[in-house]
Parts: structure tokens; sequence; C-alpha cells
């Protein structure tokens, strides 16, 4: 019995076991690094999240990857250690590679990217994304029944990868 209770898939989102990897579009050009620190609420908006190396709220770590570099923003995928609420969201705001899409994470820190006379047209078109530029790629876990390792992996969405067609194209 006990050796099953490794296979429930609660058990195995509780010991942070199942593999979850999240494509996303961020400003910039972060380097490949680990991101750790604590997850709590924001204390004035009660919508937000905030990041401390303090050890209040509840730790998270995210390991980035850059995949393709396209000057004013960046493909990554995050690899999550820990599930927290706006986890990837944060912590890219937090290393100033804020989510292009993000209203609540990203806003402050577009404007150096609407400086670069060069890339004002991909400034544009990456600013008028209307979501968060992120996806849920890989999801692997123990089948519970079978006891096998299982992955599933979903290719990106079509209007992400129409956004980075537009930032090659102009």
């Amino acid at each position: 019995k006990n050796n099953n209770a490794y296979f429930n898939l609660s058990n195995q989102f509780r010991n942070h076991s199942i593999v979850r990897k999240y494509y996303a579009i961020a400003w910039g050009t972060p380097e490949n690094q680990t991101i750790k620190g604590y997850i709590e609420r924001h204390k004035i908006n009660r919508k937000k999240m905030t990041l401390n190396k303090n050890g209040k709220g509840k730790y998270s770590e995210t390991l980035i990857n850059l995949i393709k570099n396209y000057d004013i923003c960046s493909l990554i995928e995050c690899t999550l250690k820990t599930g927290r609420t706006h986890q990837v969201r944060l912590h890219m705001s937090n290393i100033n590679f804020p989510l292009v899409g993000d209203q609540v994470y990203g806003k402050n820190k577009l404007n150096r990217y609407g400086k670069d006379k060069k890339n004002f047209n991909k400034f544009l078109i990456l600013k008028n994304f209307q979501r968060q530029a992120l996806h849920a790629r890989t999801l692997g876990f123990i089948h519970p029944t079978t006891k096998k390792n299982v992955e599933f992996i979903s290719e990106l969405p079509e209007d992400m990868l129409k956004l980075l067609e537009f930032v090659v194209k102009y």
C-alpha cells in the first residue's frame, strides 16, 4: 500500500516530482539560470504576489533555459521545480525579463525596450500582444496505474508562433 502512495498523482504534485516545463516569450535576453525565492501575497495589491529571499511565504524555484534569442525578446523554457501561483511571471519580472503581454508583472519594465529605435516596430508588435506569452509545454509524471513514466508535449500555440514570425519579419 505505501509504495502506491508514491504513484498517487496528488502526492507527486506535493513531492514536486512531476515534470512541468513552460515555454515563454520574455522581453530581452535572460541568461540560463536558476531563480529561487519565497513567494507571498503582495502587501497592498492582493491580486499580486511578491518574491523575497528571507523565507516569508512558500519556497519557489524555476530553471530558465534560453531557446532562441530575438534581440528584443527571447523564447525561453522554464522548468518548474515548484508550482507556485504566478511563479514564472514573478521570477522573470524579478530578474528584469518580464513575460511579453504580462499586464501585472511586466508593465513598468517595458520603457527601456521602447527607446531602441532599431527595434521599435518589434517593440510595438510585442507590446500589443493580448495575453501573457506563456505556454504549458511539457507535463510528465508516473502513471498511477501502470507505474510507467508518461510525458505530454504540447506545441506552441498559433498566436505565439505568429508573434515570433512577426518579430523576425519586422
